[in-house]
């Protein structure tokens, strides 16, 4: 069988390892934006894990904090993530059956997310969609790539809510809502087409766009670490419907930046 992944053209746009880096998670308590006897909501800081790594010095994660102050709390206790860079509201399950509801509210996208982003320079559009699919890039870890030719759907929809300077840099303040859950998937739809791409615009699906071309400021994977103190990325927003009830809420966190 030819490998046909190994003959569309790429576009490599990082070429060495993602330098190590020291886990120094932040020491400030957790902010809870909500708390019942089947789940809290927290605003996660920037630089906390969200779970434990492996190596012994990143057990210290935003899951080990909240056992810690709901000690009664069982089973696995996430249904999704935040990025080790992002901030915002996170839901955490305090039973294993809220935690299986929640996580098939997740998985079959009954949620809504919304994020803040402040993206490098001023955006020329207002609002649109953007189409690129995505996959893990196998020979740099942990980063992602556009894959026009075998990427997984990645959709984000997206705002800009105004134009600003930062730092004495223009900047974009946009909301970025996710179609879909990809890994970095709105840190690689804000930089492309400066990330690594296998393939061309539009080879399987004429629907395909390419990303924004601004990347996140701050972001250390698939932009510029050094013009800010953190990833500017803000999970602002999440709307679930209540385990027991079945009643739709929504949650927010403050904007950080």
């Amino acid at each position: 069988m030819v490998d046909t992944r190994s003959q569309q053209p790429i576009t490599r746009v990082r070429t060495k390892p993602i330098p190590f880096f020291a886990y120094e998670p932040p020491s400030d308590p957790i902010r809870v934006l909500f708390e019942d006897e089947q789940f809290v909501v927290v605003d996660k800081p920037a630089g906390l894990l969200s779970v434990p790594g492996i190596a012994p010095e990143k057990q210290d994660c935003l899951r080990s904090r909240i056992k810690e102050m709901y000690p009664h709390a069982k089973g696995s206790m996430t249904c999704h993530r935040l990025d080790l860079s992002t901030s915002g509201v996170m839901i955490l399950a305090l039973d294993k059956k809220t935690h299986a509801n929640l996580s098939v509210q997740f998985e079959f996208r009954r949620t809504l997310k919304r994020y803040i982003a402040l993206l490098e320079g001023h955006l020329e559009t207002d609002e649109g969609l953007i189409n690129c699919p995505m996959r893990k890039d196998m020979e740099i870890r942990p980063l992602m790539l556009v894959d026009y030719f075998e990427g997984k759907p990645s959709q984000t929809q997206y705002q800009v809510l105004s134009r600003e300077t930062y730092r004495d840099r223009p900047v974009t303040r946009v909301a970025l809502e996710p179609r879909t859950g990809r890994t970095h998937q709105l840190r690689v739809h804000a930089a492309h087409p400066h990330v690594t791409t296998v393939g061309t615009l539009g080879q399987k699906n004429e629907d395909e766009t390419t990303g924004l071309g601004h990347p996140i400021v701050g972001d250390e994977l698939y932009g510029d670490a050094t013009n800010a103190e953190r990833l500017m990325l803000h999970a602002s927003m999440l709307t679930i419907h209540h385990p027991r009830t079945g009643k739709q809420m929504t949650f927010k966190a403050p904007d950080p930046f």
